[in-house]
């Protein structure tokens, strides 16, 4: 099975790297800039459950595609997935899949518009990582799913022979992997959760220990129910259990963790407020609580987004 790794990030380093690593036959679609830099320091994988060295990993640019893929794996992020559409579309062909790694759900239909429905699988991962100095990828827990599945059941029995192929063709890789019948469900509990840690830790600027420190937890888990609550509108309420494990994350004393999108906001990059707490917050379909805490935050980071458009204006024309 051939794959396509678009971008050889913190997300499509890891799980490319596992693959490679462990005998299978990947490309990473890259940037020549990335491309450069993997010529010289190769790809490299700092975890607690085992590093990695590749060197010399095999990629393409965009312009280079000269066939199709099996699969192509997207782990960029949503407000880049235009651009990246077109950048992975020649290596598309009748029978690849499309395994987006994208949070939130409109992706999904997105790529399917592109590409069509039967070629875009859902997907989730549970791992924490970040690129390094050097371009090293540093796997910063001691988690690393993938989790997948057809959006709309595996009814068609092609799809369901592909997904059967994929599950297998991920099970060498050292990572936990697996095909799921609900991904939609888990799609949806991940989103609840991550919009709900987003939300807090960058409305108050803070990781959840600073939180918890003052004494906001109620904040943190009214946050949780109030996504819950809109999850359950669109007919994916989260199970009670993913609810009580999410509560538990984002509440626990002490945890030096935060939302990717806080560490934007911190370093002055664009965040993906608009595809994670946006789009949430336009499938209320119910009646918030007044004030809605979802829409403050996505309010808050509007206003960044607004401001840090203006620095980007200025010091244009300062250049």
């Amino acid at each position: 099975m051939k794959f396509l790794i678009v971008g050889a990030g913190a997300l499509g380093g890891y799980f490319g790297g596992r693959l490679l690593e462990a005998g299978a036959d990947v490309t990473f679609l890259l940037r020549a800039r990335r491309a450069a830099q993997l010529r010289t320091t190769g790809l490299v994988i700092k975890s607690k459950l085992g590093d990695a060295a590749l060197p010399t990993p095999p990629h393409v640019l965009s312009s280079d595609i000269a066939g199709h893929y099996d699969v192509v794996i997207v782990a960029c992020k949503s407000y880049d997935l235009a651009q990246t559409m077109e950048s992975f579309a020649a290596a598309v062909g009748p029978n690849t899949l499309i395994l987006p790694l994208l949070n939130g759900m409109r992706h999904l239909d997105v790529l399917a518009a592109r590409f069509g429905a039967d070629a875009v699988l859902g997907g989730l991962c549970l791992i924490s990582a970040t690129l390094g100095p050097a371009g090293e990828i540093l796997h910063l827990n001691d988690t690393h799913g993938l989790t997948f599945g057809a959006p709309g059941g595996e009814s068609d029995g092609t799809v369901a022979a592909r997904v059967h192929a994929l599950e297998q063709a991920l099970a060498p890789a050292n990572f936990d992997s697996a095909a799921v019948g609900d991904i939609v469900q888990q799609m949806w509990e991940k989103w609840v959760f991550i919009a709900s840690l987003a939300g807090m830790t960058c409305l108050l600027r803070g990781s959840v220990g600073d939180i918890g420190g003052a004494a906001a937890n109620d904040l943190s888990l009214a946050l949780l129910a109030e996504c819950g609550a809109i999850a359950g509108a669109n007919g994916y309420a989260p199970r009670e259990a993913a609810m009580q494990r999410a509560g538990a994350i984002l509440t626990a004393p002490g945890s030096p963790m935060s939302a990717s999108m806080f560490k934007d906001m911190q370093r002055g990059a664009p965040t993906e407020a608009e595809h994670i707490l946006g789009d949430l917050l336009a499938r209320q379909g119910w009646s918030p609580p007044e004030p809605s805490l979802l829409r403050v935050a996505y309010a808050h980071l509007r206003v960044y987004e607004l401001q840090r458009a203006a620095r980007l204006v200025e010091e244009r024309a300062r250049a």
